[in-house]
């Protein structure tokens, strides 16, 4: 893909813009000091690109200040006593070591018991509780995506879950092809349930415009409920690259 990228000062904020074969102007505020990184259109000129930097100010001063408030999850280094949420809920974890197949399982609301190898890595560890979260989480999506597939009355061709570094969701409207963040395990249920319904909207409208909010509110009135929950702590430890 053809990119060119360069830095705008707009309103005292520094801001790279990454020229790329798109459609669409994307905004992005990354993590963890909310610097700001933009993806342009080739062919849009940098007064262009300004505007709609200007336009959407308050948005991103907004988003800037909500990182700087975050509480961030330390690295898990998956030993006992370490705090690990599930469904918005906070467990303690335990660690019991064995000589079997590796094993998680909530006990009395109040801990997350998990059963491995002896000497395991705290990667390995790390792995299996991914994959115990991605289980769960994929469970409850093959009930909520035909739920809202007859809601919104599209069809959601395939979906997928697996970590991602900025983003909640997205989705290919052409392809009507879903990711979502496997972080949102560990958020309440109604935050997942919010970003699916969010990205299975695209598929009707792909851009942010006005017919995409007032088709979710006319399917979800309570998302920006919802939303804000996502910007609660606890967040993902993450060492950001780029």
């Amino acid at each position: 893909m053809t990119t060119e990228s360069y830095f705008l000062e707009v309103s005292e904020l520094q801001v790279e813009v990454v020229n790329k074969d798109i459609k669409n102007l994307h905004i992005s505020i990354m993590p963890p000091d909310g610097r700001i990184r933009v993806s342009a259109p080739l062919d849009m000129s940098e007064e262009s690109v300004r505007l709609a930097i200007v336009s959407r100010l308050s948005r991103i001063r907004r988003e800037q200040k909500s990182f700087a408030a975050y509480i961030r999850e330390s690295r898990k280094e998956m030993i006992s006593g370490e705090s690990h949420y599930v469904d918005g809920i906070r467990y303690i974890f335990k660690l019991i070591e064995v000589n079997e197949v590796p094993s998680i399982s909530i006990k009395k609301k109040t801990s997350i018991v998990m059963r491995a190898r002896p000497n395991s890595s705290s990667e390995k560890r790390e792995q299996v509780m991914h994959e115990w979260l991605r289980i769960r989480m994929r469970n409850k999506l093959e009930e909520l995506i035909p739920k809202w597939e007859e809601i919104i009355g599209v069809n959601a061709n395939h979906y997928g879950i697996k970590r991602m570094r900025t983003k909640w969701g997205s989705c290919n409207s052409g392809q009507q092809r879903i990711w979502l963040n496997l972080e949102l395990a560990k958020k309440p249920p109604q935050c997942l349930e919010y970003v699916l319904v969010h990205e299975m909207i695209h598929i009707l409208e792909a851009s942010h415009n006005e017919r995409f909010f007032k088709l979710l509110d006319k399917h979800m009135p309570t998302w920006r409920v919802h939303r804000d929950m996502l910007d609660e702590p606890p967040l993902v430890h993450v060492d950001w690259t780029y």
